[in-house]
């Protein structure tokens, strides 16, 4: 009976109490034509081991051991294994939506440090935490936008990552939520400054960019600020890679900062889940979507922590509602939570230094090898760059493979102008020793071409 949910007299029973006493009875009612007589064609019942060793055999299966120049608004970096030991915890791995705050303290205040960490990194005045991620967030905040502005019209730099622009136009499907894209500077990698301010009219409700942006390269956030509160629209600035935070100066001009917290401690696991979250400037608190908790103390004085300023629509009405794609993620913002609180401040810091150090001896050393070229070097970057090469990157990409290293992804598929270019991203977690492999594979079929 371990893992059944009833028993033959169980289903008996149900059957007498609705009054028919057979299972062909209950579905008499649909045509003979589409039911099924045979049993169902599914492998054999296993036992509990048997089932241990298959999962063991698959995983075996997985390529271990390779090191990963891919970044892409997906990020890996080193998880301290105390974050899986506390978030593993019943009080935590079970709970649900904390509507209950009496019974909910530890989710309620865990919520509560993320949202007050988050604020702190983007020098934003409220953040909240409940994004499924950063994709989601970017067209959440861009909706929230247009219900402060009342305008319904976006502007969006092309170096926002393509695969948030395609989650915005499902969005914008069947939403009256027109958009115009605003191209890149080809020596930076910036955003057009003087296409942004053609595009941006007094119809705008938000001009959302990402810094750091698709290409690793920093965007100048005052600028464009200035460009969109000229006209009247509010200024949307996604993150995508957290832990640039620890070196570069906050989205603080921005109205709206959309982040997703990948970064902070939690695994890739395939592409999720992942946690985006949405901080703001304080007066547009009532649009936010999603949850917010609240510091408060109860009767005895005692301090405590509660849902509030809630605008979803379990709350209000529903056509005041402000949330759509959100959810409770607050264990996987526990997850950032922590990490966040095992580095520290400087520790943060220290990381992203890494990081930006890291990536700056691999841009270079790849961009030595003959045939090879590193684009956008004109502007800032964090620990990703773009590279072309004359050969084609499917061809270097086999021999990396065969060194059990995984190298840039291509654009071409998104920025076919760029030719045979390649996004790298170097994190803490490769090496000295992967990138001088890289470089060599890279130069042994560039000299050759």
């Amino acid at each position: 009976m371990r893992y059944l949910p009833k028993s033959p007299a169980e289903r008996l029973a149900m059957l007498a109490e609705i009054g028919v006493a057979s299972i062909d009875d209950l579905f008499a009612v649909i045509p003979a034509e589409y039911r099924l007589t045979r049993d169902l064609d599914v492998p054999r019942q296993q036992a509990e081991s048997e089932i241990i060793d298959y999962f063991k055999a698959a995983g075996a299966k997985n390529a271990t051991g390779y090191a990963s120049f891919l970044g892409a608004g997906a990020y890996r970096h080193y998880r301290p294994v105390i974050i899986d030991s506390l978030v593993q915890r019943g009080e935590f791995l079970t709970s649900y939506t904390p509507y209950q705050a009496e019974i909910t303290q530890g989710t309620l205040q865990a919520i509560f440090e993320f949202q007050t960490m988050i604020a702190e990194l983007t020098g934003m005045d409220v953040a909240n935490a409940s994004m499924y991620d950063g994709s989601t967030g970017a067209a959440e905040a861009v909706r929230m936008a247009m219900r402060v502005t009342g305008r319904d019209k976006s502007v969006v730099a092309a170096t926002v990552h393509p695969e948030y622009r395609e989650v915005m136009a499902t969005y914008a499907q069947h939403q009256a939520m027109p958009s115009t894209l605003v191209g890149y500077d080809a020596e930076t990698g910036r955003v057009d400054l003087n296409a942004l301010e053609t595009a941006v009219t007094a119809e705008t409700a938000a001009v959302l960019v990402q810094s750091p942006n698709f290409f690793g390269i920093v965007e100048d956030i005052p600028a464009i600020a200035a460009i969109a509160h000229a006209k009247g629209a509010l200024l949307i600035v996604s993150i995508a890679e957290a832990v640039s935070l620890g070196v570069v100066r906050p989205p603080v001009e921005a109205d709206i900062v959309s982040m997703e917290a990948q970064s902070f401690g939690v695994a890739l696991s395939y592409g999720g889940p992942f946690c985006g979250v949405i901080a703001a400037k304080e007066q547009y608190l009532r649009q936010m979507p999603g949850r917010l908790v609240g510091q408060t103390v109860d009767g005895n004085g005692n301090r405590g922590f509660v849902l509030t300023l809630s605008t979803r629509e379990q709350h209000i009405r529903r056509e005041k509602a402000t949330s759509n794609i959100c959810t409770n993620q607050a264990l996987v913002a526990l997850m950032a939570t922590i990490f966040l609180t095992v580095y520290g401040k400087e520790g943060i810091r220290e990381l992203a230094e890494h990081n930006l150090a890291k990536a700056d001896y691999a841009a270079r050393t790849l961009a030595a090898q003959q045939g090879a070229k590193l684009l956008f070097t004109g502007a800032p970057r964090f620990n990703e760059f773009v590279l072309r090469t004359e050969e084609a990157p499917a061809l270097w990409g086999k021999r990396l493979l065969d060194e059990k290293i995984v190298g840039g992804i291509e654009l071409s598929r998104w920025y076919p102008e760029l030719g045979n270019a390649t996004l790298w991203c170097a994190t803490e977690m490769v090496t000295r020793e992967n990138i001088d492999t890289a470089a060599r594979v890279l130069a042994a079929g560039l000299v050759e071409a």
